[in-house]
């Protein structure tokens, strides 16, 4: 197969969704300088210094309340100005390897999208294993080729031809939790949006997967994946990977018991208004 290579230099927009990212944006805004061509700030309606920070670097900054992941990551494309896209979360920025990459692919435009891989730092230790890394993203993309999809909150971009696609050395570095007790918080909060995602789905949550669902997760990040090459930090991170698909689904449960609690309610209503 061959592919027309791209005659001259393309346009970058450097796209990113923000809330409250006043301690990790500015990293991010700094290693997209000189790489990209614009860069396009969607933000929720930050309460800190996001906005404030973001304007220091000339910006396009827009405004918009949180969509959903997807959603919001969808909407942020639209607003770019150019047709060739580098999307980032606040709390991530490239290596300077993938700054080069990204240089070099703007006057060598091949595939509709690139992968490369995302390199995560968990309590100040960067994690080589697991299901952390090489946690393969598809982060460069030509608009209209592709679209933000999967369940909220873990969405990731598809081409709608999966061929098209060419991968790129470097890393996306991505400071995710800086505390034990910001990752818990977060697990609270993923599994929550995940079971009402699976809610939505009509997924259900029987006692099998409550039970083997978890015990896989643990199994595969520990031990297949070598997650125990990462000491105690890789233990935890395995640990919170089977919690949160344990959550997902005791929630999911809950959530399936009380529509179905709701429902004998108002059957038992109309039976009684029809007496």
């Amino acid at each position: 197969m061959t592919y027309k290579t791209t005659s001259t230099m393309v346009k970058l927009s450097g796209v990113i969704i923000t809330y409250n990212e006043e301690r990790k944006i500015e990293k991010c805004l700094e290693s997209l300088q000189g790489v990209v061509d614009e860069i396009v700030v969607v933000d929720s309606f930050s309460t800190d210094r996001t906005e404030e920070i973001c304007k220091k670097y000339n910006v396009k900054f827009v405004k918009q309340e949180f969509l959903g992941y997807k959603e919001q990551k969808n909407f942020v494309i639209t607003q770019a100005s150019y047709d060739h896209i580098i999307s980032l979360d606040g709390d991530e920025a490239l290596s300077s390897k993938l700054q080069e990459s990204l240089i070099k692919l703007k006057s060598n435009w091949v595939h509709d999208g690139y992968y490369m891989n995302r390199y995560n730092n968990f309590c100040e230790q960067w994690i080589n294993h697991s299901d952390w890394y090489p946690d393969k993203k598809l982060r460069a993309f030509k608009k209209g080729k592709g679209e933000w999809k999967g369940i909220n909150p873990h969405d990731s971009y598809k081409l709608y031809d999966p061929k098209k696609c060419g991968k790129l050395k470097g890393d996306i570095l991505h400071w995710n939790y800086p505390t034990y007790s910001a990752y818990n918080k977060q697990i609270e909060k993923f599994s929550t949006i995940s079971a009402h995602s699976y809610y939505e789905l009509g997924k259900n949550a029987t006692l099998w997967k409550i039970l083997f669902n978890p015990t896989w997760a643990f199994f595969k990040a520990y031990f297949l994946r070598l997650g125990f090459l990462d000491g105690l930090n890789g233990l935890i991170i395995c640990i919170q990977t089977a919690n949160l698909t344990f959550l997902k689904y005791i929630k999911l449960r809950e959530l399936i018991r009380e529509k179905k609690l709701k429902t004998v309610r108002e059957n038992s209503q109309q039976i009684t208004e029809q007496v």
